[in-house]
């Protein structure tokens, strides 16, 4: 796997609430929510603990984690 190069700025709100769109309509989590106070509140499934997610960073990390466990779970097509 090539590495990506890192980011030049930090993750937006309008980013990470595209992310927790997706995540949520592609049923990859149960739920994640913005929070009134900047927060998202995120649970992968009915009955799973609900995390709290500080920042833009945690949601994209989330979906950084979610996308890795996809490809690892995945079978090669080559």
């Amino acid at each position: 796997m090539v590495p990506h190069a890192p980011r030049s700025s930090e993750p937006t709100t309008a980013e990470a609430d595209a992310w927790a769109d997706v995540l949520v309509r592609r049923q990859l989590l149960h739920a994640i929510v913005r929070t009134p106070t900047g927060q998202w509140l995120a649970q992968e499934h009915p009955d799973a603990t609900v995390r709290l997610l500080a920042t833009p960073a945690d949601v994209l990390a989330l979906a950084a984690t979610v996308q890795h466990r996809i490809r690892s779970t995945r079978p090669e097509s080559r």
